[in-house]
């Protein structure tokens, strides 16, 4: 199962692909997509709609994840520029026609490292040591971009329909 994680952001989005079988979990292809900050919203959304839409038809994922969206009463306009990324992303996937999944990070990280709460340099360590890398992936949006895609092989790779998630 060819699985795509996308880590959304509206200056970086970080994605990874992974192919899992089983167990076994292998990195295909990882990086980021930019958008310029100095475009105006519109631009920067439109740039990353169809990066998103040529990185699905490029790599053909079953799956496409992302992580729900999170807002810390500290920083709520930082989720909501992540959600505009966010959201055209998931037109981009649905129009690709491919599934699209979401998970909550604490179950991202609970999935990864045994704990709900663990850190980023837990998560990107054991990502690392998961795919049998030699360094971590970066910028760490490629790391939790393949955190998510790990997530999914790890809660959904025993099925053999994806359609009946749908």
């Amino acid at each position: 199962m060819r699985i795509l994680g996308i880590d959304p952001g509206l200056g970086i989005t970080g994605y990874g692909l992974i192919d899992a079988c089983g167990n076994n979990v292998k990195l295909m292809e990882a990086g980021i997509i930019r958008s310029n900050a100095k475009d105006k919203m519109e631009k920067r959304l439109a740039s990353i709609y169809k990066k998103v839409m040529n990185l699905i038809k490029d790599t053909l994922p079953e799956a496409v994840v992302l992580e729900e969206l999170y807002s810390h009463y500290k920083h709520p306009k930082t989720s909501i520029l992540m959600a505009h990324a966010r959201g055209a992303i998931c037109l981009a996937v649905e129009h690709q026609d491919v599934l699209l999944v979401n998970y909550p990070t604490t179950k991202i990280k609970k999935a990864i490292t045994g704990r709900g709460r663990a850190s980023k340099e837990q998560v990107q360590r054991t990502v690392t040591s998961l795919l049998g890398l030699k360094n971590p992936p970066e910028p760490v949006d490629v790391t939790d971009a393949l955190a998510l895609a790990i997530t999914h092989a790890n809660i959904w790779g025993h099925r053999n329909d994806l359609q009946n998630y749908r």
